[in-house]
């Protein structure tokens, strides 16, 4: 059997917890599996990076970013590759460029394009476990990049699929997906199963236990997916092809704090205004998510549309610098609100979700912005303070046995 095997920054924060790690896979080689290893950065070790950075610069360039960046997955990558070489297990440590993972060029937010596995297999075939950096990939240039927050999940799902890997187990702090934040939500409950789409709204809405790029690509690739704990055993969350279902099933809810609110006031209602706005946007890279037009009575629209909290101050610098071509009257930034959303097939199918949805946070007083639905969830945005108290109401309605 071959399998990736992906462990998450906490689970190899110091020495003590590194070589647990070694000794979960010296388990699992001792069953004569073909193991890869995918490693994150140790602890906190890529929020200190970027701490560092801007000590030394107010505006680093995104390509020096990432050759800082990915320094982090090297340490965790070696260390642990000298753990497992002292349990008696052949080990090598492997980075982007010699596991020869192409990306586009992309900085901080790049794209797997494709992966030469030659290397890998070949390790895999002398017997070795290749520890694998994640996060990061070469670009034509053989620059480092990085994947953005969480990018280790889709280094896993990436390799698992260009090996052919049997399964993708993705460890983490969690014992598997739960129907809700266990930090905000008390009562919340681990799911034994997940479908694919279920899981990838989880993981954009706000769910921080799977990178949303790596379901999206677990998906297409049909990769079997399991997120266990790298503390203690357990079956953990298996994530799979979900079979159709006419009743409502509601797989949990998340909240999403990492958003920010734009509003631009006051634009010319005539053709083409949205589109001029955001490719923009566009241009930078800059992805939008919520969007809510709306027309008053003097001829003239506003339209607000939520963005991710990382993008926010240059999003409002490009429109900003966009008054005086558009003929707008002005632009607002909004970095206090969340976004809570109820995730589940049937959702659309069935016409009273949404009702209970918002009854919930009318009863608990909780102020909804925005709302965006689609066949599986419904997204509403409120105040960041209200989010808890929203999600646990929505919880409470739809998920407490």
């Amino acid at each position: 059997m071959k399998k990736v095997m992906k462990f998450g920054g906490s689970s190899v924060k110091d020495a003590i917890r590194i070589k647990r790690v070694a000794k979960r896979i010296l388990k699992e080689k001792k069953k004569g599996e073909e193991i890869v290893v995918v490693l994150s950065a140790m602890g906190d070790t890529t929020d200190d990076l970027i701490a560092l950075a801007k000590e030394i610069s107010d505006s680093p360039s995104k390509r020096e970013m990432d050759m800082l960046l990915t320094t982090g997955e090297q340490v965790s990558s070696s260390l642990l590759a000298m753990a497992l070489s002292d349990l008696g297990v052949n080990a090598i440590s492997l980075n982007a460029f010699q596991a020869r993972i192409k990306t586009n060029s992309v900085y901080g937010n790049a794209k797997i394009k494709n992966i030469d596995s030659e290397r890998i297999q070949n390790e895999l075939d002398a017997g070795r476990v290749a520890v694998v950096t994640g996060f990061q990939g070469i670009n034509k240039n053989e620059d480092m990049l990085t994947l953005g927050r969480g990018g280790s999940d889709t280094t896993a799902v990436a390799i698992a699929a260009a090996i052919g890997a049997d399964i993708c187990e993705i460890y983490t702090d969690v014992d598997g997906i739960y129907t809700g934040d266990p930090r905000i939500i008390e009562n919340a409950r681990r799911l034994d199963y997940i479908s694919y789409d279920g899981m990838l709204e989880m993981a954009t809405l706000g769910a921080k236990v799977l990178h949303n790029r790596s379901v999206e690509m677990a998906k297409r690739y049909n990769v079997t997916l399991v997120v266990k704990s790298s503390l203690e055993e357990g079956d953990g969350t298996r994530v799979l092809e979900g079979k159709a279902v006419e009743g409502l099933l509601i797989d949990g809810v998340t909240v999403d704090d990492d958003v920010a609110r734009l509003a631009v006031i006051g634009l010319l209602n005539e053709p083409g205004m949205a589109f001029k706005i955001f490719n923009e946007l566009s241009k930078a890279d800059i992805n939008v998510d919520m969007i809510l037009q709306s027309v008053g009575r003097d001829g003239k629209k506003d339209i607000t549309f939520t963005v991710s909290i990382d993008d926010a101050k240059e999003a409002y610098n490009i429109i900003n610098g966009l008054k005086e071509r558009f003929g707008f009257e002005d632009v607002s930034l909004d970095e206090k609100v969340s976004k809570v959303s109820l995730i589940g097939a049937g959702i659309q199918s069935n016409f009273n979700v949404a009702t209970k949805m918002f009854e919930a946070l009318y009863n608990v007083g909780v102020n909804i912005q925005m709302i965006s639905t689609s066949e599986i969830r419904i997204t509403v945005l409120v105040d960041e303070e209200e989010s808890a108290r929203g999600a646990k109401a929505v919880h409470d309605v739809f998920l407490n046995d």
